[in-house]
């Protein structure tokens, strides 16, 4: 099914034939720097990594997990339209240079879209993801909800309720997932009061989408093919951005030890190759950890181009930093 699935090839409890596994090596997180350049500290530095989390080995950005993850879940969404949300990100192992992921993705529910005489038929999909490492323990879960085109005109009578992305941010239910690190030899942070929002002075140009869309192996036609795309132009990868905007973060919390998580994702607009992204970080929540804090942040994304601004992502990480 190398064109599919459609909407209508998909079932409730449907379990997709998995994408090959990927050993995360010196060759991944390299390229994915020169990507993205995020300056998270303890991704960037062994010796650093050793001493923060007291183990051998040099840690793999979240980020650069979460895009494997995703690219090995586009299984199902190779006929993707958009992506309408993210929901309950947890990442619950740090990742070694070296280690092996593996995705599973199964369907949790379907709605087909209200008809348009204006467009083709499609439907959106609730799939739930979890990505194991070589010794099958979990690294990732989390759901997603595409949107996607139908094969058949007919009326498929699909109507599940999916919900929608998270919007409480409960900190104290996030401590259980904090590493339990000795972070003092990460920087120190500047004092950041919550509700405080922090804009990031360098501005960041989109390049090399292809180069991310093919290092993790994501197979949607959107991000490869501009005839698939929207208005004859490819679509920017979702999690490019939001790699861009978590090394934005980065600079603007230089104590930041890890990403735990995700509360919700939403983008809101499109992205396209050399758009200029700028981005903007507001404290929602801090949490006492054993280690450090927890903290909950709203980071909102614009993206620059031909003269104008457009709002494209709404991304609300929750993080751990030195206290």
């Amino acid at each position: 099914m190398l064109d599919g699935p459609y909407f209508d090839d998909l079932h409730v409890g449907h379990v997709l034939a998995p994408a090959p596994a990927i050993t995360i090596g010196p060759g991944e997180t390299a390229l994915y720097q020169a990507i993205c350049g995020d300056p998270l500290a303890i991704a960037s530095s062994r010796p650093l990594a050793e001493a923060v989390t007291g183990e051998p080995g040099q840690v793999v950005n979240p980020g650069l997990v979460l895009q494997v993850s995703i690219g090995q879940s586009t299984v199902a969404t190779r006929r993707v339209i958009a992506n309408l949300f993210y929901r309950g990100v947890r990442l619950h192992r740090t990742v070694r240079v070296g280690d092996t992921l593996s995705t599973t993705v199964e369907v949790r529910g379907m709605r087909e879209n209200r008809r348009r005489p204006d467009r083709p038929p499609r439907g959106s999909v609730l799939l739930g993801i979890r990505t194991t490492d070589q010794e099958g323990r979990v690294v990732v879960d989390y759901e997603r909800c595409p949107m996607l085109d139908l094969r058949s005109v007919d009326e498929t009578g699909h109507d599940d309720d999916l919900g929608g992305p998270d919007s409480e941010l409960d900190l104290a239910a996030w401590v259980a997932s904090a590493p339990h690190w000795d972070l003092g030899p990460l920087p120190a942070g500047e004092p950041w009061m919550v509700g405080q929002a922090r804009r990031d002075p360098l501005r960041d140009t989109v390049s090399d989408a292809l180069a991310l869309v093919r290092l993790t192996q994501n197979q949607a036609a959107a991000h490869r093919d501009p005839a698939r795309g929207l208005g004859g132009q490819r679509l920017v990868y979702g999690g490019h951005t939001i790699g861009l905007a978590q090394a934005s973060l980065s600079r603007l919390l230089p104590s930041m030890a890890t990403v735990l998580g995700w509360v919700s994702c939403d983008h809101t607009g499109p992205v396209f190759e050399g758009d200029v992204l700028g981005c903007e970080a507001r404290l929602e929540g801090v949490h006492p950890a054993p280690s450090g804090v927890v903290m909950g942040l709203s980071v909102r994304v614009e993206a620059e181009r031909e003269g104008t601004t457009h709002p494209v992502l709404d991304w609300r990480p929750v993080v751990l930093a030195r206290a």
